[in-house]
């Protein structure tokens, strides 16, 4: 199966927190799923590491091997799914997530996210 994780749900996987729930990390660790992060996910910890509104215990580089360690793929923004962002609804307000959907929507993935506001759009989540 082919999952696009929230930052939130990256974040605590790799810092092995108990916030992820027991059925995420199974889904995570399953070598069998194909498990993507989109840069925009990379982006939001950047930008929100560097206004003081996150930390985290690894900096972008350790985090990066994470992903490579556990074979997560890393998704490059593409035009078709800016266009696709550009005509999604406004009923969630954050431009990372508003990524996310998009890029989900574009490239048929399920999202596995804690957000509830991901419910309002037309996508596949856990």
């Amino acid at each position: 199966m082919n999952y696009l994780i929230d930052t939130h749900i990256l974040i605590w996987h790799a810092e092995n927190s108990p916030r992820l729930s027991p059925r995420f990390a199974e889904i995570l660790n399953n070598p069998s799923n194909n498990i993507v992060v989109s840069y925009a996910s990379l982006w939001e910890i950047a930008i929100k590491q560097s206004i003081g509104k996150l930390e985290i215990s690894m900096s972008l580089s350790e985090l990066e091997n994470h992903l490579l360690q556990n074979l997560f793929t890393l998704l490059q923004t593409s035009v078709e799914q800016l266009e696709r962002l550009q005509v999604l609804p406004f009923h969630h307000n954050d431009p990372f997530d508003r990524m996310l959907i998009a890029q989900a929507q574009e490239e048929d993935l399920t999202i596995i996210t804690e957000d509830g506001n991901f419910k309002y759009y037309q996508v596949n989540l856990l």
